[in-house]
């Protein structure tokens, strides 16, 4: 297939809708681990996430991170942290589906690249959600506590969602070349 998504096509509403979904699988259908020190959750979501950003870029990255983590969460029980889950997993998605592209040009290594782009991307997802964390204090005493013990565990997120994706985005572009060519 030689057809470049473009923000129409039917190939990239369909892959969107399917990461939209894999995403919100991963994250409430995988057990969610408690992280009682923070009333929050660890989950495996990061990966879709960053899987989706890096083979079909910033769209399908903020979009399809974006919504389905935020379905997630008010499934799960957590809607206080549906809306910055929107805005911060949207924008992590797209850092690293943008900056997957931008660094292509400088860095031929797909792995390096991907690192890259998922640490930055993966920082503003830390950040975002200390900064939410925060912003929620002013309505829930006690959180802004939270949001620094949380730190830790979004970085951990982060980087086990980064070992598991590098490898999944290899393997799916060995058995389907085809995908390189879309971004």
């Amino acid at each position: 297939m030689n057809t470049k998504m473009t923000p129409k096509s039917p190939a990239l509403i369909a892959v969107t809708a399917i990461f939209t979904a894999v995403i919100f699988i991963i994250i409430s259908q995988i057990p969610p681990i408690p992280i009682p020190a923070t009333s929050g959750y660890f989950n495996l979501g990061e990966t879709a996430i960053y899987v989706a950003a890096l083979l079909f870029g910033p769209f399908v990255g903020a979009f399809a991170g974006g919504i389905g983590a935020a379905l997630s969460d008010v499934y799960l029980g957590f809607a206080h942290f549906a809306p910055g889950t929107l805005i911060i997993k949207g924008l992590e998605g797209a850092v690293v589906g943008l900056l997957n592209i931008k660094l292509k040009k400088r860095i031929q290594n797909t792995s390096l690249r991907a690192i890259i782009s998922v640490i930055i991307g993966g920082s503003v997802m830390v950040l975002g959600y200390f900064l939410y964390e925060n912003l929620l204090a002013v309505f829930i005493p006690g959180l802004e506590i939270y949001a620094l013990i949380e730190v830790p565990f979004n970085i951990a997120q982060m980087l086990v969602g980064l070992v598991i994706a590098v490898p999944i985005v290899h393997a799916v572009q060995r058995v389907f070349p085809q995908v390189k060519s879309y971004l």
